[in-house]
């Protein structure tokens, strides 16, 4: 069973439930982020970086530390480009699973995969989105404590199941608004068809007047406002 049509409703539940995360921007602003998570992937992420470069699109990637040991150099190409960095895990574990050591080791040993690759300092490095959605307020606790900033969702349009470029698009355009934050996967799951649905996306998101930025703007129109 796909999962597609019930985000939105878990959106709609969990945002005033867990305020502190962020969860979109500011309404009232036709700024938007365009996210990846799982990668960086030796094939699919130069791929859609490509796209991005086309476009000109500053976009945010939330990664699996074993990925970026995997792949440094693509990582480095994407930090080279200005693109927003945050944390996904070292190796796509739900958080709720770990205890409370190995969540903080994981997210450690990615800000150094991060930091070998990209040198970017691990305090430069504190957005973290939990795998597959998945937490608890235990875990956004710790997160607070570890000084790293929860990174959520408003749109989801299920790519990793690979329902058809088509089928992502047309999810994305129904209920992107001001503000959303769109999730899409350059990883093993998804990553498949990630180039040729941002090629058909940017575009028409870009005709409808959004504009991209990254995560931390987000942030900080959250502050703002």
């Amino acid at each position: 069973m796909q999962l597609a049509p019930l985000f939105p409703i878990f959106y709609r539940i969990l945002q005033p439930t867990f305020p502190n995360c962020l969860w979109s921007g500011d309404r009232n602003s036709q700024a938007i982020a365009l996210t990846f998570d799982d990668g960086p992937h030796p094939r699919y992420t130069p791929e859609m970086l490509k796209v991005l470069d086309y476009y000109n699109i500053k976009a945010s990637f939330f990664w699996l530390g074993a990925c970026v040991n995997r792949s440094p150099d693509i990582a480095k190409a994407i930090c080279d480009r200005g693109h927003w960095i945050g944390l996904h895990g070292y190796d796509h574990r739900s958080f709720p699973m770990l205890s409370s050591k190995d969540l903080k080791d994981s997210l450690e040993k990615t800000q150094i995969a991060i930091y070998n690759a990209c040198n970017l300092l691990p305090e430069q490095v504190r957005d973290v989105r939990p795998p597959n959605g998945l937490f608890t307020p235990k875990t956004l606790k710790l997160f607070l404590e570890w000084n790293y900033r929860p990174v959520m969702w408003s749109v989801v349009p299920e790519d990793w199941v690979l329902p058809g470029v088509t089928t992502v698009v047309e999810r994305v355009l129904n209920q992107v608004q001001n503000g959303s934050l769109i999730v899409l996967h350059d990883g093993a799951c998804g990553g498949q068809d990630v180039a040729a649905t941002i090629k058909i996306l940017i575009p028409q998101l870009l005709q409808q007047g959004y504009q991209f930025v990254t995560v931390d703007t987000l942030w900080q129109q959250a502050q703002i406002n």
